[in-house]
């Protein structure tokens, strides 16, 4: 079973640029996006995706990714 974030990958369009959805989904609340954008994170450096730019919130001591948009390279 993918996860929402592999999803996301999988259906991307190599080359084009996407967010990473959090509306209708259980995206919505914050800690599971976060748990999302870390897994495109973790795509990134395994050179699946480009980070095009990433939104956080909260503190320094315990930021939340709040958006996230990629590039899908393969």
């Amino acid at each position: 079973m993918n996860t929402l974030a592999t999803s996301a990958y999988l259906e991307a369009v190599v080359g084009a640029t996407c967010d990473l959805r959090w509306e209708g989904s259980s995206l919505e609340n914050p800690h599971v996006f976060d748990a999302a954008a870390r897994e495109i994170k973790d795509l990134a450096a395994r050179g699946l995706v480009e980070i095009v730019d990433e939104r956080t919130v909260g503190d320094d001591r315990s930021p939340l990714t709040a958006a996230i948009r990629f590039k899908r390279l393969r």
